[in-house]
């Protein structure tokens, strides 16, 4: 029997079907089909512990957000208007919220959100707006979550001047052949080293500080309703802990507003849609702007451009390294993601005036 249909019996015996689910760069996600009449489909995920060293952390978070939000919504009455769900986390059948095979891998099972539809990339404002507004929510219902209550589940996570810290480690090696695009890649990181701190300085200054943070909010993670084209959910919320906002904005803006996708072979085509990036901070804001102070906005660019940055960064890193954190599917595929995010930065550089101009319309 596969590990992954023997993982999906252990929450359900009514499995007829597991499947690959998803295309994520760290855990093995399962779609499970059941014979049962109701709640025919759910998710099965094996979680990275090579990521993830304390998986009982990120069920953890879940059930404490996940409880947090449900109060906000059902018993606090918020009224929303629309149709909001988060995922479940399931049980199996001894009561566990996991279970770990004779391999010591860890499995966990999480509802399946009916009727709804992922993107890999935007093209349009209204989807834009929609996931803007996702975002929003999300950071809304959760803003009064003491940041304390939530454990940390990734190390350094986001925290740029550790990922150049890294990188300088790596680079200083020397064991990768320096091709054009490698060369490229060294010189703009060069160029951008001082500036990679702007957010944690505006940390350690007080100009900013920890909320709840989704952590990797890029649009897959983002659910569509089918009939009505809006936002209904969330997900992927391993990374879920205490951190700047920005860095779920900026991951939201960096993700949304690259119509070719953080996947495209054609980097030297990759542009920051501005017009996405309009329709995305509208939806944020017409929520969130219940909780952002104006130093929150002033950040705002900073954050798109460094998002993109830092992931161009992690991803080159890890090419260096002999793609050891990231899923590729080509020795070249880490190289050819850090290509993708070095160019959509220097497209939201070269964009910055038109960029700040949106986030001042919309304070």
């Amino acid at each position: 029997m596969k590990d992954f249909f023997r993982a999906a019996v252990q929450f359900d015996s009514n499995v007829v079907e597991v499947k690959e689910y998803g295309n994520g760069n760290i855990n093995s996600t399962f779609l499970v089909s059941l014979d049962s009449c109701e709640d025919k489909k759910f998710i099965i995920q094996r979680i990275n512990t090579s990521v993830f060293p304390q998986p009982e952390l990120i069920m953890k978070n879940m059930r404490i957000i996940s409880e947090h939000i449900n109060g906000r919504l059902n018993v606090e009455s918020i009224e929303i208007g629309r149709r909001w769900e988060m995922p479940q986390i399931l049980l199996t059948r001894e009561g566990q919220d996991h279970w770990v095979d004779q391999n010591s891998s860890f499995w966990r099972a999480i509802s399946f959100i009916e009727n709804s539809e992922s993107f890999e990339s935007i093209n349009n404002p209204g989807l834009a707006t929609e996931a803007g507004y996702a975002l929003g929510l999300f950071h809304y219902l959760l803003s009064d979550l003491p940041v304390n209550k939530l454990s940390d589940t990734l190390k350094g996570f986001h925290i740029t001047p550790l990922y150049l810290r890294h990188y300088n480690e790596v680079q200083g090696k020397g064991k990768v052949k320096k091709t054009p695009e490698v060369s490229y890649c060294m010189k703009f990181i060069e160029d951008r080293s001082t500036w990679a701190h702007v957010l944690e300085n505006a940390r350690s200054q007080n100009k900013l500080s920890n909320r709840t943070i989704h952590g990797d909010p890029k649009v897959n993670n983002i659910l569509i309703d089918n009939n009505s084209g809006q936002a209904v959910s969330i997900v992927d919320l391993d990374t879920v802990k205490p951190g700047l906002i920005h860095y779920d904005i900026g991951d939201c803006l960096r993700s949304g507003c690259n119509v070719l996708g953080e996947e495209t072979d054609s980097w030297e085509g990759v542009e920051f849609e501005t017009d996405l990036c309009e329709s995305i901070l509208k939806g944020y804001h017409s929520i969130a702007s219940q909780f952002l102070a104006k130093e929150d906005n002033d950040y705002i660019y900073d954050a798109a451009r460094l998002l993109a940055f830092e992931l161009g960064l992690r991803f080159f890193t890890d090419y260096l390294e002999g793609n050891v954190y990231f899923k590729t599917v080509h020795p070249e595929h880490n190289l050819q993601r850090a290509l993708v995010q070095f160019k959509l930065t220097e497209s939201i550089e070269s964009r910055a005036e038109l960029i700040n101009a949106i986030i001042r319309d919309l304070k």
